[in-house]
């Protein structure tokens, strides 16, 4: 949640700044601003706005800003209305140093009230504004590093932070605790940035902040303390994200980008993953000994939103393929309750970023109980793979827009993946089976590509049912946690409300709201338990529901009951959650657009949530 970006080097820094706000969009946003350090006039300037970035760009056409050192904002507001007052930069009383900060300040109030009666001038209502105050306070007789350290050591609560200071102009300072900071090492220029995708087109080499640790960037140099000065050793990690793939490329929106790029990423998922000549599957970040993997006597997984439904489709593909008892905890629950772990115990933590505040504090939970944590994320070096014992990279590059496409299904296939993995530790399956399964597995790419080049007949369905005020979709078996997926996924570009619900728990309750005012996502592919779902249809069909029906090819039956249907192609059940998600996320795509909504960056949202 919220962006940062920072620039010191030989060129001038606006643009800089602005295009890494830009790439920094996604991860939501409601203001913005930037600061730069003005050498002929040995002064801070500070241009910031609510609203988007294309109005800063706007205002900074206007009223530029000058100078080779500055630091730039996307604000998600916790404290203070998302005003031009409140949007970062923020300045002291003496106007001598700019900050940016991404996180929340538990101990804001007590800090502002000590800092009111030192004299500070307070102008926001942003808990941010304590932290530059401080820096204010203790910039007596030492480097503005050491006034960041001594500063960062009296907040409690979650950061990353930019400052520069007039006084010391050759200079950028950041610091982290909680929330993620990356350094971009460049020649004769060095960036700061809350996240890899906003330096893509500038560095290759970055260096990934831990915990408590202050970064010192001048033009030609990277130096890493800690807070207690000592110098901490590090070398960047080669980032090889593609820049195109943070680009739009023609297409009207990330999401629908990202959407189509699926195939071509599970494909590259399995060819890196499965050895042509042996079929052994391996992973390169893995790192736990397969004797402790072997031993493993029940999994827990711990994941927020999208990811948390990945981890619900994994309890079925686990349970079925590995015969080990797996249980699913949303990470904020799991993180406050006292959970109960077993004598070899395997957490898998899923996220994307691997930056998710409430997955992170799951993951220490379950560490301080000693347990054995196998992390599955998409980046490079986040908190998460570095925290784990273990790590499986989802390979998916970056993801751009917020309602997540491309990342669930590659969190799907190594979820796949890992349980075939697991099979040959746990010799729980033959080796024609396991044959078997890989080779239908390696159909799926190929399937996805057939239904997307018929994709367009979606956008009709879609269009004809956006005025409906709400949707109810129904799944069992391993596609249930699609139906909360698909609930979720229109909820967050659409904004109208969606139930997900196992379809056999329909009487227990969502019949009662049935209704030719209600459409039902009915996902009814080939399967065992196709029947049952057909008894739903038809409860909903004489109930007037306006019915949408996923199904597999050629199937006549769903035919005779609801003329909206999509079909996907048939595949062996168990692996047909990787086929139903393109439609669902098509459907929520084109109902967004139908209804003019922001689809890559719905409101009141954030790509990656970094604080509770």
């Amino acid at each position: 949640m919220c962006g940062i970006i920072g620039y010191i080097g030989n060129k001038e820094a606006q643009p800089i700044i602005l295009n890494g706000l830009k790439r920094l969009e996604y991860r939501g946003y409601d203001s913005c601003g930037a600061a730069t350090y003005l050498e002929r006039k040995n002064s801070l300037s500070v241009r910031k706005l609510p609203g988007k970035v294309k109005d800063l760009e706007n205002l900074l056409h206007k009223k530029p800003l000058s100078g080779s050192l500055g630091i730039g904002h996307c604000r998600w507001a916790t404290h203070g209305a998302p005003n031009q007052v409140n949007s970062h930069p923020h300045l002291d009383c003496k106007g001598e140093i700019a900050l940016v900060h991404n996180g929340i300040i538990e101990n804001y109030a007590k800090l502002k009230n000590e800092l009111i009666k030192d004299k500070h001038i307070f102008l926001s209502q942003t808990d941010t504004e304590v932290i530059v105050h401080l820096i204010e306070k203790f910039y007596r007789g030492c480097s503005l590093e050491e006034a960041v350290r001594k500063a960062v050591t009296k907040l409690e609560g979650s950061f990353a932070i930019a400052v520069i200071s007039r006084r010391e102009p050759g200079k950028l300072v950041g610091a982290r605790m909680g929330s993620p900071l990356v350094v971009g090492v460049g020649k004769e220029e060095n960036f700061l940035a809350s996240d890899v995708p906003a330096l893509l087109d500038l560095a290759q080499e970055i260096i990934f902040l831990e915990e408590n640790e202050i970064a010192v960037l001048t033009t030609d140099k990277v130096t890493l303390t800690n807070l207690a000065g000592e110098t901490v050793k590090r070398a960047p990690s080669r980032i090889n994200w593609d820049v195109a793939q943070a680009q739009k490329q023609g297409w009207p929106h990330f999401m629908l980008k990202e959407i189509n790029e699926q195939p071509a990423i599970l494909e590259g998922l399995l060819n890196s993953r499965i050895d042509k000549d042996s079929g052994e599957i391996s992973f390169e970040a893995l790192k736990i000994p397969v004797e402790k993997l072997a031993k493993t006597s029940n999994i827990v997984i711990v994941a927020c939103g999208t990811a948390y439904h990945a981890g619900l489709c994994g309890k079925y593909i686990l349970e079925e393929l590995c015969s080990i008892p797996v249980s699913v905890d949303v990470s904020s629950e799991f993180r406050y309750r006292n959970p109960l772990l077993a004598e070899n115990a395997l957490v898998i933590a899923i996220s994307q970023s691997g930056e998710t505040a409430d997955t992170l504090a799951a993951v220490r939970e379950a560490k301080k109980k000693e347990a054995l944590v196998l992390a599955i994320c998409n980046v490079l070096g986040s908190s998460l793979a570095r925290e784990s014992d273990g790590v499986i990279y989802t390979h998916a590059g970056p993801e751009i827009g917020v309602a997540s496409t491309k990342a669930y299904t590659a969190q799907l296939m190594i979820l796949y993946l890992l349980a075939l993995y697991l099979t040959g530790l746990k010799k729980t399956l033959s080796e024609d089976k396991r044959s078997a399964y890989l080779s239908e597995l390696k159909r799926i790419p190929r399937l996805q590509e057939a239904f997307l080049k018929k994709q367009g007949l979606v956008r009709g369905i879609a269009r004809k049912h956006s005025h409906f005020g709400s949707f109810l979709f129904l799944g069992r078996n391993i596609n249930y946690p699609l139906a909360l997926e698909g609930a979720l996924k229109l909820k967050e570009i659409s904004y109208i409300p969606a139930e997900g619900y196992a379809a056999g728990e329909m009487k227990h309750g969502p019949i009662a709201l049935i209704d030719e005012y209600r459409a039902v996502v009915c996902i009814t592919p080939a399967s065992r338990i196709y029947e049952k779902m057909i008894s739903n249809i038809q409860e909903i069909h004489s109930r007037r529901g306006k019915i949408i029906a996923i199904a597999s090819d050629d199937d006549d039956k769903i035919k005779e009951l609801t003329r909206e249907t999509i079909f996907i192609p048939r595949a062996d059940e168990f692996f047909s959650p990787l086929l139903v998600a393109l439609p669902l996320q098509l459907l929520a795509y084109h109902i967004a657009v139908k209804r003019d909504c922001d689809v890559d960056q719905p409101r009141n949202l954030a790509k990656s949530v970094t604080v509770e």
